[in-house]
């Protein structure tokens, strides 16, 4: 038996089959001519045979699919066909003697550029011209089509990553588990695989060489994939399955064993998620991120319909907390009206609430907004600025919010300087949410995208939990014991879960397919136990050791597969 150990980013013991993702589809060579046995007109015959036939594909998955993945594949289905294309990469054909895949390459740059500098709804093609022309040429080439394979039977997706585009078409009744030999355990493709449910482990060197049909058995909690699997874990798959009931429902009241209330809210992204978190019990929303206002926009949502967006979340909890947080634009988040794409160190540059230092303004409208939907609604709205470095920064949040009519402003601590400062910057402010996701980055010096990097990247590491610590004592010290929260996917995790409680955090946050998990976990310790495996994981001489050491004085966590 052969195993793959890489990170466990999301619960779950399953056995299947893999398929591969298949590699990206590499630009044809510049200048590249047609084959001296090819006519111009063969050439544009197989170039129109060879988009109806990925028209028909996508087609016929779009017929399949249901919700935003229906929308997308329909879309790029139509883009398959689309005339200014396919006119364009037969002008080239006929004119210069390009070759079939070297024409669609260009002719495909020059329409997304146009549709692009369109803006509205014709930018949003831009990306569809370039997704249909990966896949022509894949067609023509003979090879497999870029994005998640098709299927009419489960499977296991491995792959090098997932883009965020690709996660439109994955569906979990289809992909049963995901194991990706790149990625970090706060990659995008860990938070989506959380967000659905998805058993999941990334940083699996290796994994990309097993070939299609393997049957494997993965472990989300464990971070492994193995070959060829044994009665045993078979077994183990079963009892997953058994659990899965169990593991589905929050009955919407977080507390440890001795009663201890630890409320359990959801992070959302837009009014469709805080509806599903709502009906899946989430107390009320830690993050609300703000950012689907802006993003594949060329310019600045209004005032009224940023409010009209952001009431929609805050209908869905009346008379419960929903934590908002202004626009956290910059690094892995450009907009096209308010960051600098040219930055060299987007992650360390002008991002969160620093772009209001540049191009001020946008966040005084955007708080404006939500002070009217607040206004409107149920909802007790609090609200939080990302990237908060210093006091002076939390004060001078603090007094926006003030002037906008926001009555509970707050900061988010992804920056060790605001973690190791807590007590003079939660003076200003009456809450705090740490950010494990970014502080864990910043702290440890590692990019949360790069796979070599996942070992650093890990919120076990005994440091950033050290500065989970400092915040809380900061904020008894100075706030009052004003309320400090986690909203970063450390409390998706049900072990690292109990760890916080004992750390003194008062709220945690996170994916609302986790709630119940991590609901049922703090339920078999009390507020001491919880407090002592805290004393345990910041006494470890690491990350892998912090885990394993918590982890063994809960044996909950290997009954349930967690």
């Amino acid at each position: 038996m052969q195993n793959f150990q890489g990170v466990g980013v999301s619960p779950g013991r399953v056995i299947g089959t893999i398929r591969q993702m298949p590699k990206p589809v590499s630009e044809p060579p510049s200048g590249e001519q047609l084959a001296a046995s090819t006519t111009a007109e063969e050439a544009v015959a197989g170039l129109k045979a060879a988009a109806q036939s990925v028209h028909d594909e996508l087609k016929a998955r779009a017929d399949k699919a249901s919700g935003d993945g229906k929308a997308v594949l329909e879309a790029t289905a139509l883009m398959a066909k689309d005339t200014m294309l396919l006119k364009s990469a037969t002008k080239l054909i006929n004119n210069n003697g390009t070759s079939a895949e070297r024409a669609i390459w260009e002719a495909g740059a020059s329409v997304s550029e146009m549709l692009h500098n369109l803006g509205g709804y014709m930018a949003e093609r831009a990306t569809d011209v370039l997704d249909v022309r990966a896949r022509i040429v894949a067609e023509l080439r003979g090879v497999p089509a870029p994005g998640i394979p098709a299927s009419d039977t489960p499977f296991i997706l491995v792959a090098e990553d997932l883009a965020p585009a690709d996660t439109a078409t994955l569906d979990p009744a289809v992909v049963r588990a995901l194991v990706t030999s790149g990625g970090g355990p706060q990659s995008h493709t860990a938070i989506i695989a959380r967000s659905l449910g998805l058993p999941a482990v990334v940083a699996a060197r290796g994994v990309d060489e097993i070939p299609d049909g393997a049957e494997v058995f993965v472990d989300g909690a464990a971070g492994s994939l193995s070959l060829e699997p044994t009665e045993e874990q078979r077994a183990a798959a079963l009892a997953w399955l058994e659990n899965a009931a169990t593991l589905a429902v929050f009955d919407g009241n977080g507390t440890t064993a001795d009663g201890h209330l630890v409320p359990l809210l959801a992070n959302v992204g837009g009014a469709k998620d805080a509806a599903a978190a709502a009906a899946l019990g989430a107390q009320g929303v830690g993050l609300f991120r703000t950012e689907f206002c802006f993003l594949e926009r060329d310019t600045e949502p209004t005032v009224l319909e940023q409010a009209a967006a952001y009431r929609g979340v805050f209908d869905a909890f009346p008379g419960k907390k929903v934590v908002l947080r202004t626009l956290d634009a910059g690094a892995d988040k450009p907009l096209p009206f308010l960051t600098d794409a040219t930055e060299p160190n987007p992650a360390l540059g002008v991002r969160g609430y620093r772009t209001d230092f540049t191009t001020p303004g946008v966040l005084e409208r955007q708080l404006e907004a939500i002070a009217i939907a607040a206004g409107e609604s149920e909802a007790d709205v609090w609200v939080m600025a990302p990237m908060i470095s210093t006091a002076a920064e939390a004060a001078r949040f603090a007094s926006l919010c003030s002037a906008a009519g926001i009555k509970t402003p707050g900061v988010m601590v992804e920056v060790p300087s605001a973690a190791l400062t807590a007590a003079s910057v939660l003076r200003h402010v009456g809450f705090a949410s740490l950010g494990t996701n970014d502080l864990t980055q910043y702290a440890m010096a590692a990019d949360r995208q790069l796979g070599p990097l996942a070992e650093l990247n890990t919120p076990w590491q005994p440091a950033v939990l050290r500065l989970v610590q400092l915040t809380v004592a900061g904020s008894a010290e100075e706030g009052n014991g004003k309320p400090v929260g986690v909203c970063g996917e450390a409390a998706a995790d049900p072990a690292l879960a109990v760890v916080l409680v004992g750390l003194g955090v008062s709220t945690l946050s996170m994916t609302a397919r986790s709630l119940a998990a991590v609901g049922t976990v703090l339920k078999t310790v009390t507020l001491e136990q919880a407090q002592e495996l805290a004393r345990l994981a910041l006494s470890a001489p690491d990350a892998l050791d912090a885990k394993a050491w918590v982890r063994a004085k809960l044996p909950i966590l290997e009954e349930l597969g967690l």
